[in-house]
């Protein structure tokens, strides 16, 4: 038999990409993946009600129900996945590319359109962090991108994108534009949400990954009915499992629980913000997020510094470079990593 080489089989666009790593590493502290710090408890009444030997609900009735609930909009104008990774993968599959974004910014919109062999277009941020508008104005007109994802707050810098650039992009786009609020919950920004009735091309991407539910894996996308039906043409069947339905339902009408994580989440955020501006190493930048990005001189030995006292952060080299990017944990979590901070950015 001839050596078999599997690369060689793969599509040309996918033997140049590298996979997304999600890194396991042996830490006392894990802050480096924006989970939050606190789940839910399940209920054993919910668990008890799932059948194994069942396939989920293909449409996700009882979910999208309790989401449109509480978001004040109809279940047709939802679709939900596995996490917002799914739902991009569904997006691009859909209506293809070209797809426009703002870099840095999270990087599955980049790695999911390479891998469906569609041409991607990543516009640097301006100073401070916001939209270059004359650069995303110009790409929308020279490249009629089909899609343009708008993190915001944007991961990894933590802030909002300013509302009157982001509506000048949707408002001058002939495609559709995606505002991603995966970490909407922690901002003072109410987001997008009310605009979905103004403009038919907006969309609005969340998720339940960042509140405390993300071992569940479930996103959710909002906008036009219309625009919900192509896409669910693409949607795997039975594409999200009974377990992560029903847990994300009784999460979801636990409106008590979930305001009560989310509050001290951002209490947490402004008390670890403020440590770090004390810290004569470190730069913080303000953050609306569940994460805090902050630059600190030879980033890289210092990541590895607070790896050796069992921190686990995020290296933002090659995004963001000269910083680090911390989420938000428990008060314990956050003064031991300062305490080991201290230590080694010195």
């Amino acid at each position: 038999m001839k050596k078999f080489d599997a690369k060689s089989l793969a599509r040309p666009n996918i033997r140049s990409l590298r996979a997304y790593e999600a890194k396991e590493m042996p830490c006392r502290v894990k802050l480096d993946a924006n989970e939050s710090p606190f789940g839910f408890k399940v209920r054993q009444s919910v668990i008890k009600r799932i059948s194994t030997n069942r396939y989920p609900d293909p449409e996700a009735r009882a979910l999208r129900g309790a989401l449109a609930k509480q978001l004040e909009v109809k279940p047709p104008n939802i679709l939900v996945g596995n996490g917002s990774d799914e739902i991009i993968y569904y997006l691009i599959t859909t209506f293809g590319g070209p797809v426009l974004f703002p870099v840095p910014t999270f990087s599955m919109y980049g790695i999911i359109g390479k891998a469906l062999g569609e041409s991607i277009i990543g516009l640097p941020l301006d100073g401070s962090f916001d939209l270059d508008l004359p650069l995303m104005l110009g790409a929308l007109k020279t490249a009629r991108p089909k899609l343009t994802f708008l993190s915001s707050p944007n991961n990894p810098t933590g802030n909002c994108f300013s509302s009157d650039r982001m509506l000048k992009v949707i408002e001058s786009s002939s495609a559709l534009v995606v505002v991603d609020e995966a970490y909407q919950p922690f901002s003072s920004d109410k987001g997008f949400l009310p605009m979905l009735k103004d403009y038919k091309n907006l969309l609005i991407l969340r998720t339940l990954s960042k509140v405390g539910l993300a071992g569940l894996r479930t996103g959710y996308l909002i906008g036009d009915e219309a625009i919900i039906n192509e896409v669910n043409k693409v949607r795997l069947p039975f594409n999200l499992n009974s377990y992560s339905q029903a847990i994300a339902v009784s999460a979801i009408e636990d409106r008590k629980a979930m305001r009560s994580a989310i509050k001290a989440v951002v209490s947490e955020r402004e008390r670890l913000f403020e440590a770090l501006e004390g810290i004569k190493a470190a730069t913080p930048y303000p953050s609306e997020a569940n994460f805090i990005l902050f630059k600190v001189k030879n980033s890289r030995r210092v990541y590895n510094k607070l790896l050796k006292q069992g921190v686990l952060l995020r290296d933002m080299s090659g995004a963001v470079d000269g910083c680090l990017r911390v989420t938000v944990g428990t008060k314990a979590e956050n003064n031991f990593f300062l305490k080991a901070l201290k230590e080694v950015a010195r």
